[in-house]
């Protein structure tokens, strides 16, 4: 199966429980199941070839110029992790079927879950680090959907918002680690990366990138001393603590340090900085776990204390200890699952997980006693079980290194760790379990259904087996540690997984740590009070006091600057941009003008003075309202002269018709508004404002000046465009071929922001009329005299002559515009003119009432036309909004072109035509609301009708 496909496939399956849940939850819950099965088989059609040395690859270009491809490679790490994934996810499927009740919307959490374990599996199998990093930022927020799926509990809101901020933060300092990283090597595909150990680790941005990636693992992985979100993610439904806190997403992390482990390892920065915190993670998680009396809580903090371990043996950065975390991995995925599970089913039937409530649950939960006891003794790392051995494995390499040159610190301090952890693994077992049996549990426990123990019970079966015959997935450990070795090192040869490596000194350490766990356990409850008693910084709180200080200032700032005032913006922009030109006027060199400056003729002259004559009036005058909009069409009129007048016909043909549809719009619009403004500034604020308009202006004037007295540094891009115009696209408008083909990206995302502009203001009138305007409308009273014929014969006369011709010339100018000036955006003002035209001349609800279209749907015309003429570079292998060109002939017609770029142009015009119209029906409406006479006549003064009267 394709790896393409494997990553697919979640994301796929995700838009199907929402469907199938309608038909029961028993179909919704198959469905799910049967799309992350389909994966697995997919994968594990693969494994043979992988497993014999093969690495399989996809690839496909995405965005090249930016080195961003979809590419995938399956490789032994890879296939490992992938199959932890989808293994134990399909375990959970089967779990959170019998696990949740009949208000929790069972499609909604397949679908997160769907979604998380598609970006897991993206994760480790992206050969692109970019798209890695989407992945990575997709398996944040999906698991902050699964984290807040009980969204009437503060717990569970608090917990995914935690989650999402800690995790969220280490994101963006692993995507400035890894960009440093591909800088590094040239390339952000991963098999490059990984063949370039020397330079990476001779750059002297490896310490940066180190650092920044490390943050993002750490943060992912619950490392101090960023652990404290993870316990409080166990709010989440037990079945996403079971999946997320075993095998997936707090795996992240350290997948990517097993990933990154080739070529980021062996370095003194890499030992003291991974193994350290890890080494510290694991004993504090591993303290704090022992006095939990939250099921779910003890379970997080081992979860935290066994990351630890596993990082710290990464951090070792030996080829043993890169063994000995691959084999924890497996068997860490497999007995947490398995108590992740249990716990879930204590609560689930006794409705509680106090350790403090329970107690004499093995003769009420026999079955569920057996699959806690086997998982919790291999996490206590007792013989015969998966957790002994590679625990034996962790102890030997601690007793091989050493730690800033004292060969005991370490030996010492994971012997404790492994101690704490013996004794949390007895505690879950004993305080849960053992004892009498109580009469005051909140609800009368009992073993549930086959389908909630039997996904535990299986992962029991996997602990004992690989237990009791670990040479059953040697071949596997060892084939995915040599990839994580990737050729830096070899482990000893000779070397087998093993239940007895004689008298050695970890066997003495872990006799140690099972002892040390029996007596922590007897006198756990004195410890208890004295824990309880203790003073100790809360890692929760401080990052509570953390997250407060800096909304805190957020909101200060913001309320200081964003005070809603366009003034303070629009001064806080034009200080800072005038005091960055001064900076670099002041201390940049002066470099002497490459020409002087010309005489301007007449005509320039002429027009500058009218802008400046008009801008001067429009700053004096702005409080009157319809004279300040008079002005500004004058100045939109002479900068469409200048267009013209600097040969750019087409640049003036769009700001003319859009000044036209302007000015007509505000008209409308300033016609149920104040014909004044009110002074609501002092005078010392408007002569500040005026200094800074002045200073800002005279800047703009200096920096204008300088270009053109000066070269440029670099060349322009307007001999590409002039050279490429009709080569590639097929056309002699160059400003035309450059918005529908060389910019169309541009051109698509503009007029999609002009749908959606027209969309809001439809949405903010619609919100207007039906709060406390709709009142004032409908006793509004207009301020000055109406004329007695608001819609006169000449005007309607004239706009219907007009009409046929205003569509001829938008139809001219639409098709000339590939060629000559022109085009879609241009032909659909034109066309939206002559429309508000007939809107203006016979009212609001006459031509509405005539109107057959809808507008939103011309807008969504417009889009969809342009996007899918993009969407068709693709069937020709091009990407997307390619576009092509060749010539035909019709007789009698001569030859002419038809260009793709023609389609796009429709859409452009459609779009146009639509948020014109919408914006125009959106006043319509205000106008009818503000008892508009409605006429069934075009006109108010018909002698037609008179003569029939």
């Amino acid at each position: 199966m394709s790896l393409f496909l494997i990553v697919a496939l979640p994301f796929l399956g995700a838009l199907l429980p929402g469907l199938m849940v309608q038909a029961g939850r028993r179909a919704c819950s198959i469905t799910t199941g049967l799309v992350t099965l389909l994966a697995l088989t997919g994968l594990l059609v693969n494994a043979p070839a992988v497993l014999s040395g093969e690495v399989q690859t996809a690839r496909l270009e995405w965005l090249p110029g930016l080195g961003m491809n979809a590419n995938f490679f399956l490789d032994p790490l890879g296939l490992f992790f992938a199959g932890l994934i989808l293994g134990i996810g399909l375990l959970i499927i089967i779990y959170a079927r019998f696990y949740l009740s009949r208000e929790d919307s069972m499609g909604e959490f397949f679908t997160y879950l769907l979604l998380f374990q598609g970006a897991m599996v993206g994760i480790v199998l992206s050969d692109n680090i970019l798209v890695l990093l989407i992945f990575w930022e997709l398996t944040s927020l999906s698991s902050f959907l699964l984290i807040g799926y009980w969204k009437h509990t503060a717990e569970g809101r608090q917990g995914a918002r935690m989650a999402l901020a800690v995790t969220g933060m280490g994101g963006l300092a692993l995507i400035g680690g890894m960009l440093i990283l591909g800088n590094i090597v040239g390339s952000y595909d991963l098999t490059e990366i990984l063949q370039n150990r020397e330079a990476i680790q001779a750059s002297p941005l490896y310490l940066p990138a180190l650092i920044l990636i490390l943050l993002g693992c750490f943060t992912k992985s619950a490392q101090f001393p960023f652990h404290f979100w993870l316990p409080h993610a166990m709010a989440a439904p037990t079945p996403v603590s079971a999946y997320l806190h075993s095998a997936t997403m707090v795996k992240a992390g350290l997948f990517l340090m097993a990933r990154l482990w080739p070529v980021l390892s062996g370095t003194d920065a890499w030992f003291y900085l991974v193994g350290t915190a890890g080494l510290i993670t694991m004993v504090l998680g591993a303290l704090i776990a022992i006095f939990k009396d939250d099921l779910k809580a003890l379970l997080a903090f081992s979860t935290v204390s066994h990351l630890g371990l596993i990082t710290m043996l990464l951090g070792f950065g030996t080829p043993f200890a890169a063994l000995a975390a691959v084999f924890h991995i497996l068997n860490h995925a497999t007995f947490k699952a398995a108590l992740f599970m249990t716990a879930g089913i204590v609560d689930h039937e006794a409705h509680t997980r106090d350790i403090k409530r329970l107690g004499g649950l093995r003769k009420l939960m026999p079955v569920t006693f057996v699959i806690a006891t086997v998982a919790s003794l291999s996490m206590a790392g007792i013989p015969l079980f998966n957790g002994f051995l590679s625990k034996e494995m962790m102890l030997e390499e601690a007793v091989h290194t050493t730690w800033a040159g004292s060969h005991w610190v370490l030996p010492v301090f994971v012997t404790i760790g492994a101690l704490f952890s013996a004794a949390y693994s007895f505690r879950y077992v004993a305080h849960t379990f053992l004892g009498p049996v109580r009469d005051d549990y909140p609800h009368k426990p009992h073993d549930p259904g086959f389908g909630m123990w039997a996904p535990a019970a299986f992962l029991c079966v996997l602990v004992l087996a690989i237990g009791l015959m670990p040479f059953l997935v040697e071949p596997l450990v060892f084939t995915v540690a040599e990839a994580v070795i990737g050729g830096v090192g070899e482990i000893e040869e000779g070397y087998h997984l093993a239940i007895w490596h004689g008298l050695t000194p970890a066997l003495l350490m872990s006799g140690i740590a099972v002892v040390g766990g029996l007596l922590l356990l007897a006198l756990h409850r004195p410890l208890d009070r004295a824990w309880i008693a203790t003073p100790r910084p809360e890692a929760k709180a401080m990052f509570d006091r953390l997250m407060a200080a800096c909304v805190g200032g957020a909101r200060g700032l913001t309320d200081a600057l964003h005070d809603g005032a366009l003034t303070r913006y629009a001064a806080i922009f034009t200080v800072t941009v005038v005091a960055a030109g001064a900076h670099a006027f002041w201390t940049g060199n002066l470099v002497v003008a490459d020409r002087g400056g010309a005489i301007p003729d007449l005509v320039p002259l002429v027009g500058w003075a009218l802008l400046v004559v008009s801008a001067a009036w429009l700053a004096l005058s702005h409080r009157r309202r319809l004279l300040s909009l008079v002005l500004v069409s004058i100045v939109g009129l002479v900068i469409s002269i200048g267009f013209n007048y600097f040969s750019a016909p087409d640049l003036a043909l769009t700001q003319i018709s859009v000044e036209v549809v302007t000015v007509i719009l505000l008209l409308l619009a300033l016609n149920f508004l104040p014909k004044t403004t009110p002074v609501e500034s002092s005078v010392g604020k408007r002569t500040r404002d005026g200094l800074i308009a002045v200073v800002g202006g005279l800047g703009v004037g200096a920096l204008s000046y300088a270009l053109l007295v000066h070269d440029f540094a670099f060349e322009t891009i307007s001999d590409f465009h002039l050279e490429n115009s009709y080569k590639g696209g097929g056309g002699h408008n160059v400003v035309n071929v450059i918005l529908v083909d060389f910019r169309g990206f541009d051109t698509f995302g503009e007029i999609i922001v002009l749908g959606i502009a027209a969309l809001v203001i439809y949405a903010a009138t619609e919100a207007l009329l039906s709060g406390p305007v709709r009142a004032r409308l409908l006793n509004w009273v207009p301020d000055m005299v109406r004329a007695g014929d608001a819609h006169p014969l000449m005007m309607v006369v004239a706009t219907r002559v007009m009409m046929p011709v205003v569509l001829m010339v938008g139809f001219y100018i639409f098709l000339r515009g590939h060629n000559e000036p022109g085009g879609g955006f241009i032909a659909g003002l034109v066309v939206a003119i002559g429309v508000v035209m007939q809107y203006m001349a016979s009212g609001f609800a006459w031509a509405d009432r005539r109107q057959r279209f809808p507008y939103h749907g011309i807008i969504g015309a417009g889009v969809l036309a342009a996007g899918l003429t993009g969407i068709g570079a693709w069937f020709a292998g091009q990407p997307f909004l390619t576009s092509d060109f060749g010539y035909a002939r019709i007789p009698p017609f001569n030859e002419f072109e038809l260009a793709t770029a023609m389609a796009f142009d429709l859409g452009v015009f459609l779009a146009v035509v639509g948020a014109v119209l919408l914006s125009l029906e959106s006043f319509s409406r205000i106008a009818r609301r503000s008892n508009e006479q409605v006429s069934d006549y075009a006109m108010d003064i018909d002698p037609s009708r008179n003569e029939e009267a």
